[in-house]
């Protein structure tokens, strides 16, 4: 039987900003690949842009059902926009793992924000 996996979040921007201002790149490197942080410079809305992959992040371990534990790491996820602008998300390491034998196919994504909030939502088909 198939079931439809969902996860949701909301991150405040300015705690992302807080978070760069006090970390710099050791919290980049620690969540961002090196995809996600290239596409996030130079543009105008950087903060927004990172904030959104962190929120799409959470939804993915939200849609998973294992929150961020265990041998996971924020790059097991990485969110990257295709050409026409859409999120992707392609999984690796222990995230991957864990949705092989859940047996998610693609996950969805969708990503919205303001200055100040960005909203994801992720959904998945399983045969589990």
């Amino acid at each position: 039987m198939k079931r439809i996996l969902h996860g949701i979040d909301l991150v405040d921007c300015p705690r992302i900003e807080q978070m760069l201002e006090r970390h710099g790149c050791h919290f980049l490197d620690r969540v961002f690949t090196p995809a996600e942080q290239k596409q996030a410079d130079g543009v105008k809305n950087r903060i927004e842009k990172l904030s959104g992959r962190f929120a799409a992040k959470e939804a993915v371990l939200k849609l998973l059902g294992t929150g961020w534990r265990g041998k996971i790491a924020w790059t097991d996820i990485e969110i990257v926009n295709n050409p026409l602008g859409q999120p992707q998300v392609t999984l690796s390491g222990e995230v991957e793992k864990i949705a092989r034998e859940m047996k998610i196919g693609e996950i969805s994504l969708s990503i919205s924000h303001t200055a100040n909030f960005v909203m994801a939502s992720a959904t998945a088909l399983t045969d589990n």
